[in-house]
């Protein structure tokens, strides 16, 4: 019972305040609107007619498609790269944790000054080079880019220590009976270190689809969701208009939109790879 109540709590009550409060119109400048229920749906119906949040969608999937792909592949890269065993390689694996340990803010701050042309390191070797310097934050084609390879700088850690437990606690026998078989280096990645390897890829992609829709600090300090709209996925936008406009019922509605996209997704991956296992 404490357990339930402390979920209760800390999760169930403010997700049924949210889902109550998006079937209002709350406007903090009209403090009549507060739990008017006389049209739960208004919100909903104006999300359907509302091209900046489609936009926002479009700009979530993107960037969640992006991050978490080239997360799970540079984890895996490493890993595989970590997992030979020598005192080198062993010594360095705690490196490759920082960008993880740090505090969101602060890796924001790291690549805004990064892809700051003024003072950016990475346009200064560009020019050594001869080569463009664009302004990364402002250019429309480059801005969500900058998040994308932020945000994979941070978290790949994450994948690359589930990846490289499981290949630590890979069995030996199947690996063996391999290279028995005459099966070369890749043929053996291929064919059995990564069917063996499909679960912990498969959670690794799940944890990180669900937090790559709170990449909040990262647009907040180094866009702003600009220029224009460019980085501006659902989440931002759901700030926007409770934080800035003062809608929050129509803010609460994104939000719910989010949260119940996340669980579904959350669902249909687990599905899909239970079905995968079993087939297998």
């Amino acid at each position: 019972m404490p357990a339930l109540l402390i979920l209760f709590v800390v999760t169930i009550a403010p997700s049924l305040f949210l889902v109550a409060t998006s079937l209002t119109p709350l406007d903090l400048s009209r403090p009549a609107t507060w739990w008017d229920f006389r049209d739960p749906l208004v919100n909903y119906r104006s999300l359907l007619r509302d091209d900046l949040f489609a936009s926002s969608v479009w700009v979530q999937v993107y960037l969640s498609v992006a991050t978490v792909g080239f997360q799970l592949l540079a984890g895996l890269v490493i890993a595989v790269i970590l997992n030979r065993r020598t005192r080198f390689l062993e010594a360095v694996r705690a490196i490759f944790v920082i960008p993880m340990v740090l505090p969101p803010v602060v890796v924001a701050i790291i690549w805004k000054v990064l892809f700051t042309p003024d003072v950016s390191v990475i346009n200064w070797a560009l020019g050594l080079v001869h080569l463009p310097q664009p302004s990364w934050l402002t250019d429309p084609h480059l801005a969500l880019w900058t998040i994308i390879i932020a945000d994979v700088w941070e978290w790949f850690p994450f994948t690359m220590l589930m990846i490289l437990a499981a290949l630590q606690m890979m069995p030996d026998e199947p690996l063996e009976a391999a290279r028995i078989d005459g099966a070369g280096a890749w043929q053996t990645f291929f064919y059995v270190v990564l069917p063996l390897l499909r679960p912990v890829i498969v959670l690794a992609a799940l944890f990180r689809l669900i937090e790559s829709v709170k990449a909040f600090p990262l647009i907040f300090i180094m866009t702003s969701g600009g220029p224009g709209v460019t980085t501006q996925p659902t989440n931002y936008y759901a700030y926007l208009q409770g934080f800035s406009y003062n809608f929050i019922g129509y803010s609460s509605a994104i939000s719910v939109i989010v949260l119940a996209f996340s669980f579904l997704l959350s669902w249909l991956i687990i599905r899909m790879a239970g079905t995968r296992m079993q087939l297998d």
